[in-house]
């Protein structure tokens, strides 16, 4: 059985006691980003041993160019050179996760940088889906409380759809077929 306190956040009834807030919510917004700073730096550390094997590559004396078409070691280096730019970018993004502190939204807080959104399809029938809105690092997911979180960003076409909006209101997810299904905001945390 379900219920809607008069702060206007739902909760699941217990058989035991008082409904209590869906687990995902109450969580401690420094839970969230541990997992995501734990994601983050486990990504920088596969990431920066392939830009070494690359660099590697690109300096050894076996990939020295046989032939003036060989580009073998200008290859590894223009790889070496992308990662090391992807790592240095994952480094700025664990630098500012580290730091920020994230505040807890209100039952009738828009969504911005920082909130965690719950969406459902409007219809009613279907799973739903956690996203944070964060700074940067948009497209790494993380699990929070048995339940996956999808980190955006403002500048991604669905973390701009998300900013401003309130629980209550919907907003339109791509469907099969070029269809938009309407999505509605459920939790805005």
């Amino acid at each position: 059985m379900n219920g809607q306190h008069a702060d206007g956040i739902r909760r699941r009834q217990t058989k035991t006691g008082p409904p209590v807030l869906p687990k995902i919510l109450a969580v401690n917004k420094s839970a969230l980003r541990d997992a995501i700073l734990q994601k983050l730096r486990a990504d920088l550390a596969v990431l920066t041993a392939a830009a070494l094997m690359a660099r590697d590559e690109a300096i050894s004396e076996e990939s020295r160019p046989e032939n003036k078409w060989d580009t073998h070691s200008q290859e590894a280096a223009y790889l070496a050179e992308g990662q090391a730019k992807l790592a240095a970018d994952l480094a700025a993004s664990i630098e500012l996760y580290a730091t920020q502190t994230w505040d807890q939204f209100g039952p009738d807080d828009a969504a911005a940088v920082g909130a965690l959104v719950g969406l459902a399809p409007a219809a009613g029938s279907g799973k739903k889906v956690w996203y944070f809105l964060g700074p940067k690092a948009g497209g790494i997911e993380v699990e929070l409380d048995g339940a996956a979180v999808l980190v955006l960003t403002p500048s991604s076409p669905l973390g701009r759809l998300l900013l401003g909006k309130r629980r209550g209101e919907n907003v339109p997810m791509p469907g099969r077929g070029n269809k938009a299904t309407p999505h509605a905001i459920t939790d805005v945390a």
